[in-house]
């Protein structure tokens, strides 16, 4: 007989393990429920699962007494705290049999609930029951853990970016005490910015992990308001591709071959995580890759407003991936001891102003105000009004686009903040804009910057600079649909690898270089 009564116990766990190879294949928590029910069908016998000593019902079967749990509450605590494995008692006409489930204290204990003494192999079933039950825990605990591990992590590389493009190295590596990120002992990093579908990044930022969190020397960071873009800071510790002035290409992607193309001449660290990101491009045609030039590490801001252009170039480049043009910027054009007499003049208000408005405003003219506020988790009207502080201590509106291209300019020359007086050495007042950007290198600049834009897309830049960035109103003074001003732009960024729409810190080029030229043909 005991052989007949163990092939029905055989096909019951052939059952249990179906079920729970089911429920272990699947992303979604254990439906601890199912398996209950799934017991009280092969027994008989009300089931609940009581999570821990107080008594409170994690899942039971739809006619558990629950009236006999009160009864059970010393019995329950004494299985909970692990002083019992299991037991068995009388709650009025029931038989209650209890056994605590796992090692870890609280233990939750599965209580089964029936008119009799199960029958041994019930008994059998009931125990198997109870692995099937911890173990689908411990998995559901751990990838619970996994979750979390995975979520601390990414919290921890961005606030790494955080301090990068605040200009703040040092603080994050205080940030990451124990475990410093390799990126931050490299002198300097590329940014490739990379354009993908918002569901893949996890799976491609997971790829490239390592057990401490971080991409190996590398790190992978999600962009908070941009949610198709993967910003990758790359380790450029050989120093090479220094000639970032050299050659004026458009960024169009040519010659970025495998192996080849600024993004591939940064050490071997460098390369590996760059040849990656330029196989998922030429392997997945909604792909797109920007690359910035290399970088101290103070200056992320800069890497990451260069990779940003360059992927505005990459989207209409026939391989999809762009380099940064390198070509110079305009502080890098202007009479230097003039210029920052100039620079320091304009910014030397914002002194009276918090550091805190200060720093935001440098990234608020590098990004848009939603991508500031994903940053630093504020709120856009918090943004608006660090802006406003800064723009009133300046006298100037800063929702303006020339306002905004004159002070980032005169940012961009002094870099850490005004550090001198209002006048010159000489003590002559500091020379107005506009004489600065009278020089033939300034005009040359502003002719490199527009001489590859067709005619009829200089209009639509410039009308739409009118119209303080305003696509419709652009639209209706060119009297052309708000699409085509949209399409132009585009046309624009691929031509001079300039972002306008989507971070649209190229407007800050293409204000200066259309005022250049109208200083020098007036």
């Amino acid at each position: 007989m005991g052989g007949v009564e163990e092939r029905p116990a055989a096909g019951q766990l052939d059952g249990l393990l179906r079920e729970v190879r089911r429920q272990a294949a699947r992303s979604a928590d254990p439906d601890l429920g199912r398996i209950l029910d799934w017991l009280y069908r092969q027994t008989g016998s009300h089931v609940a699962l009581v999570a821990d000593g107080s008594g409170r019902v994690e899942s039971a079967t739809e006619g558990f007494p629950l009236a006999a749990l009160p009864a059970l509450a010393p019995l329950l605590a004494r299985l909970s705290s692990g002083q019992l494995a299991a037991a068995a008692t009388d709650v009025g006409a029931l038989r209650m049999r209890c056994e605590g489930l796992g090692t870890h204290e609280p233990r939750p204990v599965l209580v089964v609930a029936g008119s009799s003494e199960p029958a041994p192999e019930e008994a059998a079933l009931i125990a198997h029951v109870g692995t099937a039950l911890t173990l689908l825990r411990h998995a559901e605990d751990s990838e619970r853990t996994w979750r979390d591990y995975q979520r601390k992590a990414g919290q921890l590389r961005f606030a790494v970016l955080q301090a990068l493009l605040a200009g703040e190295p040092m603080l994050a590596r205080r940030m990451t005490t124990g475990v410093v990120p390799p990126l931050l002992d490299a002198g300097r990093l590329r940014i490739h910015l990379l354009h993908c579908p918002p569901s893949e990044r996890d799976r491609i930022s997971r790829a490239q992990q390592d057990p401490s969190g971080y991409h190996g020397p590398n790190l992978m960071v999600h962009c908070p308001v941009f949610k198709e873009h993967l910003i990758c800071l790359v380790a450029d510790d050989e120093g090479e591709g220094e000639g970032e002035g050299e050659g004026e290409g458009e960024g169009e992607g040519e010659g970025e071959g495998e192996g080849e193309g600024e993004g591939d001449r940064s050490g071997e660290r460098g390369r590996g995580q760059g040849e990656f990101l330029r196989r998922l491009v030429r392997d997945n045609p909604r792909y797109a890759l920007g690359v910035s030039g290399a970088h101290p590490l103070n200056a992320t801001a800069d890497a990451y407003n260069q990779a940003a252009h360059a992927l505005a170039a990459a989207r209409t480049a026939p391989d999809r991936v762009a380099s940064y043009h390198g070509r110079t910027p305009l502080d890098g054009v202007l009479a230097r001891r003039p210029a920052l007499d100039w620079a320091r003049s304009l910014v030397r208000p914002l002194d009276s102003v918090p550091k805190t408005s200060v720093d935001v405003t440098r990234l608020a003219l590098n990004m848009p105000r939603s991508a500031v506020a994903g940053l630093l988790g504020l709120s856009r009207n918090t943004v608006a009004a660090h802006l406003r502080r800064a723009g009133d201590a300046l006298g100037r509106d800063l929702t303006d686009v020339r306002c905004r291209a004159t002070v980032h300019l005169a940012l961009a020359l002094t870099g850490s903040g005004s550090d001198g007086s209002a006048e010159a050495e000489d003590g002559q007042p500091p020379p107005a804009l506009d004489d600065l950007l009278a020089t033939e290198r300034a005009a040359v600049w502003a002719g490199t910057v527009l001489r590859p834009l067709p005619a009829r897309h200089r209009r639509t830049l410039r009308a739409w600079i009118d119209a303080n960035a305003d696509a419709q109103r652009a639209a209706h003074a060119l009297g052309i649909s708000r699409n085509t001003v949209r399409a132009h732009l585009r046309a624009a960024e691929a031509v001079l690898g300039l972002d306008l729409l989507t971070v649209g810190t190229g407007i800050h080029d293409a204000v200066h270089a259309l005022h250049i030229r109208d200083i020098h043909a007036g």
